[in-house]
């Protein structure tokens, strides 16, 4: 065995796990999205809505933080959408509303991660 192959071998399985940031947050979404999608009762919806909430209040505040790489522009509608889900989500505990439109908006910031414009997640 060449020391390539030897290399292969001994780290392929670990090469194919290393996750870039954005497949990262690709997956923490996603973990996210199909708890709210597969609640089966109110205190399930409930944690999941609470995760969600977490997870759009973190990036709000990588949003805000001045050494944010997104144009302004992207930053200030992923922000509003950020305030949107929050308010969604007070909506939805409180009998109002339901999740579908904050599933819908993580599925499109999933679609965004992937690079894919129009099609499922």
């Amino acid at each position: 065995m060449n020391v390539s192959a030897f290399a292969r071998s001994t780290y392929g399985a670990h090469a194919r796990t290393i996750k870039t940031p954005r497949d990262i947050e690709y997956d923490v979404i996603a973990r996210i999205t199909a708890r709210m999608r597969n609640a089966n009762d109110f205190p399930e919806l409930v944690a999941a809505l609470d995760e969600n909430s977490r997870l759009w209040t973190a990036l709000a505040t990588d949003l805000a933080h001045e050494d944010n790489q997104f144009p302004p522009d992207l930053r200030a509608r992923l922000f509003s959408l950020g305030q949107f889900t929050l308010i969604h989500s007070g909506k939805v505990l409180s009998g109002d509303a339901g999740p579908e439109v904050l599933i819908d908006i993580n599925t499109a910031i999933m679609r965004g991660l992937r690079g894919v414009t129009g099609a499922p997640a």
